[in-house]
């Protein structure tokens, strides 16, 4: 089982690929090269063998995502991660019971038995963050706040977001540090010490994957789809108890891509 998000480009270089354009795009909230990027890593993970390791899975995944890069841009994109194909993903393997968190998704784990007290959290939230992301959202609510009280109006900030803009150059200053102090798949190597590994053992447990489009995941579908909405409507901008680097743009139902899946195992 794995939930895959591709990650929204900040530079304007796009890889090329052999399937239409507008199929790539339909639909979604990611940039060209993100959904590239998970669409490559879901065909990997379909065609990995089920005995793969965490370490063997590293090692494949980005040597599938490298074999789709031009040999003349490996330079360019060893100086440049913005230009990489970049996504997370968090997988759970049944063989190893292990859930591998590469990148910024989360995980609701279920507190297995009868013998947890009453009032034991019935999921534990499990997440693996960007290091300066809280940080970068913090910046763009700050400068939102800003533009308010310089007398701009909700739905001019929902239409057009100058906050966000503020913030790119430090995101893409940041992204430097990927597969440095931070994973992601993007065909280079990744750092098994930032890759966050859950062991589970053989009691049957409530897993629940997701990206981080559910600002509060939560055990059901239902739930999580209820808060987010719940969140467009008192907070679109995204400034508040939740923050984001984006907001919720007007005819949009989400700020982010999300994807959600529940299971036992």
């Amino acid at each position: 089982m794995a939930v895959i998000d591709g990650s929204t480009s900040k530079s304007h270089y796009r890889h090329s690929r052999h399937r239409p354009l507008q199929a790539l795009l339909a639909h979604s909230f990611m940039s060209e090269n993100g959904r590239y990027a998970m669409q490559l890593t879901a065909r990997y993970i379909r065609r990995m063998p089920k005995t793969t390791t965490c370490d063997q899975f590293l090692r494949g995944v980005t040597a599938y995502i490298r074999r789709h890069y031009r040999k003349s841009m490996l330079p360019r994109l060893a100086e440049h991660p913005e230009d990489r194909l970049t996504c997370s993903v968090v997988v759970f393997s049944r063989l190893c019971r292990e859930i591998w968190m590469i990148g910024d998704c989360q995980a609701l784990l279920s507190t297995p038995g009868n013998a947890q007290p009453e009032d034991a959290p019935r999921f534990q939230l499990l997440e693996n963050p960007k290091p300066c992301e809280a940080e970068l959202a913090a910046m763009r609510a700050a400068e939102v706040r800003r533009l308010l009280a310089a007398g701009a109006t909700e739905d001019e900030l929902l239409r057009h977001d100058p906050a966000r803009a503020v913030i790119i150059p430090r995101m893409l200053e940041t992204m430097r540090q990927q597969n440095v102090t931070y994973s992601v798949v993007d065909g280079f190597p990744i750092p098994k010490n930032f890759v966050r590994i859950v062991a589970l053992d053989f009691r049957p447990w409530q897993i629940v994957l997701a990206t981080d489009g559910y600002p509060f995941l939560r055990p059901t579908l239902a739930e999580s789809e209820a808060l987010l909405q719940q969140q467009r409507r008192d907070d679109p901008l995204n400034i508040g108890r939740f923050q984001a680097t984006k907001a919720f743009r007007p005819g949009f139902n989400s700020f982010d891509d999300r994807a959600y899946i529940r299971f036992t195992a």
